[in-house]
Parts: structure tokens; C-alpha cells; sequence
């Protein structure tokens, strides 16, 4: 496939700003919610009956963190086409009573780790606090999501003076070495006032907050040819982001057309809006029930579905390439990649591989394949723990990237037009199971 350069330069550059007006989770769904707004969908509520139509588009959120969007074809359909992704990333949690005194002369915060991140990349950058408040309103409790849109804190490192072996190796101290630097002595008793300040309310009025730390490091076009981008959450907001393009780009007549985002993917999906709750599984049967159809419809319905799981992957790295595996081995810029594990930490397997194959190959779009190396283990992802909900042909894949979960991390720009490409060309697509394991895509 031939990519226009001038078009994957824009999209990256779309992708930056959604970026970095999505510092957390809460944000990076209130702006896919906007988006798709703009594009006419309709909003739904759980704790409220839906009305859907034939040929209508709908999104529902949980929790403010995740969000499904589904557009309905006006005739019959076959099944469900999903892509699914997730809008957390690694960072550093904000405790209740954050506020701690460091020899009468700073104020630093009490945190947390949220996930598995590097942590040597946290210090020595400018960084701030974003989430959400619950405010009380007289006698009505409200969400307030927050930006402190400043560089506010900062993570020091220790002097090399004072840790000659540090590049040897060190072991990081959350609790002693990554608490960030917010004040001199003058700044006790003002952090959550910053924060309320910053999203219109009284501090008084204040009952809870999730706050996470972000980095403010902006995001980047760089390279000799302009060929890479780096940004804090690419992982895996640039797969959410992507093939949101392609979603709201395809036109599908035979499938209910999917895009789904959880939270909580980075801390094992075990939470009521994460990959392992029931929120697909309601949704889903919602649609189905809403639309007069009966449980042997739906159940026969999902046999002719296909669910993408989209999550980033792990690119050879420049310096360490004894890092990959000998003969699975995906780079920048050359294509999608299809994830591969014998334990199912993916659910890869012959049926979903040779249909995403034929999937990319219609779309004209490379692929490429990762392994981890068979002496060392991997990471996992949210397709094998949703289908413990809903059964799916699934095939786990992901865009590659280096550095991943660290606060600034690097990919390719053409990879995200890959999958905005083979996002569109999937939801716009049909798969019809038969018998015997065979599968059509018309």
C-alpha cells in the first residue's frame, strides 16, 4: 500500500492532539464521546431503557473510563464486528492525604504506581495531574473532570554523586524515590486547592478524586524523514484513535458495526468498566433484545462475529534486537502487527490469523508477526479476558512501537494510517461462519 506522506503526516498530528487532551482515561473517552457526537451518534445511558433503531448510531460509557460504540444496518445482520482497545495507560496514582512534609523545607505527594511502567523516564520532566473530582452540589454528588493545564511537578533524580553504580543498575523505591516534588514549605495545604481551582469548584466541596500524574513533554513529529512520533500513551490510545477513524469511516449493511475502549486493561481488565466486567456482554445483548431478536438469534449471531483486539506491540529495538525473537520480528512503519502466544496471553490462533491476513491483504495493508522470545515471558491483553464474556473469533494485534510504558513513548506514523485503512476496511465487511470451521468474507 501506498501511503500519501502529506495524509499520515496529518493524521499524526491528530493523533498528538488527541493525545495530549487525553491525560487519563476519563479524558481520552469524554473526547472519543465528542467525536462521536460530532459524527451524529446518540448517547445511551445504562440506568436508562434504549429505544434503538434500524440504521441508527449509539455509544454508552461506564464509569466515565470506557466506552462502546455500535452502528445498527437498517436490514437483518449476521453478527458483530468489534474492534476493541483501551484507554489507560501506566502512571502514577494520586493517594488520599497526598500532601508530605520532606525536612520542613518541600512539599512533595504521596503516590502510587498504577500498572507497570519504567519508571527512570518519570524524573527530570515536567509534569501535572489530571482526573476527576466528585463534587458535592447541594444535595447532588457530580463529576468534575480536571486538567492543572501547567508544568507543576517534577520527579528529581539523585545526583550521580550520591549514587556512583546508578548506571549500573537500580532498583526504584516507589515510596522513596518516585514521590514528585510539588513545593518549598510556602506550598503545604494547597495542592487539592490548585486542583479544585483548576476545575471551577470549591475545594470544600470536594468528597473524591482520582488523579493520576502526566507527563507535559509534548508530543513530536520527528526522524530524517519525518517518520516517527512520539507522545506519552501511544499505548494504546493510538490503536483506540485509529481505528475510531476507520470505525466512523466504514459502512457495513450486514453486521452490527462495534468500537470498544476499556479502562483498567494496564492493571488486569478486573474491574466493573474493565475488559472483564460485563459490560460488552450486557451491551451487546441489549442491542440484540432491543431489536426484537431472541436469545437463539443472538447466540447464533456471534458465530458469524469477529472481534479485534488492538493493542500495541513490541518493535525490534535499534540497540537491543537480542531482545526479539529470532524469527518474529516487527519494525516501525512496516505494517500491522499480528500477536502470537502459545498460553494465550493473545488469542491469536490459525482461524482469526488467516482471516485478518485476508482482511489486510483486501485492504492492502502489511502485516507482520511477534512472538516473545521462548525464554522469556510477555505481557498480556484484553482479547482472551473479554471472550471469557463473549465467545469471538478474536485475533489479537497491535501497532509497534518502542519504549512502551514509558511516559514518552515512539511508534510509527504510517502504522496508524495501516489501521485506520484495515479498520474501515473490517467494518465495512462480512463474515458468514459455515460448517466445519470454514468462514466466508464477502
Amino acid at each position: 500500500m501506498t501511503l500519501d506522506r502529506n495524509d499520515c503526516r496529518k493524521t499524526a498530528e491528530g493523533l498528538i492532539r488527541f493525545l495530549e487532551d487525553s491525560p487519563t482515561s476519563f479524558h481520552a473517552v469524554e473526547n472519543i464521546g465528542r467525536l462521536l457526537c460530532e459524527a451524529g451518534f446518540t448517547q445511551l445511558h445504562e440506568g436508562e431503557a434504549w429505544e434503538l433503531r434500524r440504521g441508527g448510531s449509539y455509544f454508552v460509557t461506564r464509569n466515565q473510563s470506557s466506552i462502546l460504540s455500535f452502528k445498527i444496518p437498517l436490514g437483518a445482520f449476521n453478527g458483530f464486528h468489534l474492534i476493541a482497545s483501551h484507554s489507560d495507560s501506566p502512571s502514577f496514582k494520586i493517594k488520599e492525604n497526598p500532601e508530605m512534609e520532606a525536612g520542613g523545607h518541600y512539599i512533595k505527594l504521596n503516590v502510587e504506581k498504577y500498572g507497570g511502567m519504567l519508571c527512570a523516564p518519570w524524573m527530570d520532566r515536567p509534569l501535572s495531574v489530571a482526573g476527576r473530582l466528585v463534587v458535592r452540589e447541594g444535595k447532588r454528588l457530580v463529576t468534575k473532570l480536571v486538567k492543572v493545564d501547567r508544568d507543576l511537578l517534577m520527579i528529581p533524580n539523585l545526583a550521580i554523586h550520591f549514587n556512583r553504580e546508578v548506571n549500573d543498575g537500580y532498583k526504584y523505591n516507589p515510596q522513596v524515590d518516585m514521590l514528585p516534588l510539588y513545593g518549598d514549605a510556602s506550598a503545604k495545604g494547597t495542592f487539592m486547592k490548585n486542583v479544585a481551582e483548576s476545575a471551577g469548584v470549591r475545594e470544600e466541596d470536594v468528597l473524591g478524586h482520582d488523579l493520576f500524574l502526566y507527563s507535559r513533554t509534548p508530543g513530536t513529529i520527528w526522524g530524517a524523514d519525518g517518520e516517527f512520533i512520539s507522545c506519552g500513551r501511544l499505548d494504546d490510545l493510538q490503536c483506540a484513535f485509529a481505528s475510531l477513524k476507520g470505525f466512523l469511516e466504514g459502512e457495513n449493511s450486514e453486521n452490527v458495526s462495534v468500537h470498544a475502549v476499556f479502562d483498567n486493561e494496564e492493571v488486569g481488565s478486573g474491574t466493573k468498566q474493565g475488559a472483564d466486567s460485563t459490560f460488552l456482554e450486557d451491551t451487546l445483548k441489549r442491542i440484540n433484545r432491543n431489536l426484537g431478536r431472541s436469545e437463539e438469534e443472538y447466540l447464533m449471531s456471534l458465530a458469524s462475529s469477529f472481534m479485534i483486539s488492538a493493542d500495541n506491540a513490541h518493535a525490534v529495538h535499534p540497540n537491543l534486537d537480542l531482545k526479539a525473537d529470532p524469527t518474529n520480528r516487527p519494525y516501525m512503519n512496516e505494517g500491522i502487527v499480528i500477536k502470537y502466544n502459545a498460553n494465550q496471553k493473545y488469542t491469536t490462533d490459525a482461524v482469526s490469523a488467516a482471516m485478518f491476513k485476508v482482511l489486510c491483504q483486501e485492504a492492502d495493508v502489511p502485516f507482520q508477526t511477534f512472538a516473545n522470545r521462548s525464554d522469556m515471558p510477555g505481557g498480556s491483553t484484553l482479547g482472551n479476558i473479554s471472550n471469557a464474556h463473549v465467545a469471538l473469533n478474536t485475533v489479537d494485534i497491535g501497532l509497534p512501537q518502542l519504549a512502551m510504558h514509558s511516559p514518552y513513548e515512539t511508534a510509527g506514523i504510517k502504522d496508524t494510517c495501516y489501521l485506520v485503512q484495515v479498520a474501515k476496511h473490517f467494518y465495512s465487511a462480512g463474515i458468514r461462519a459455515g460448517e466445519s470451521g470454514s468462514y466466508e468474507i464477502i
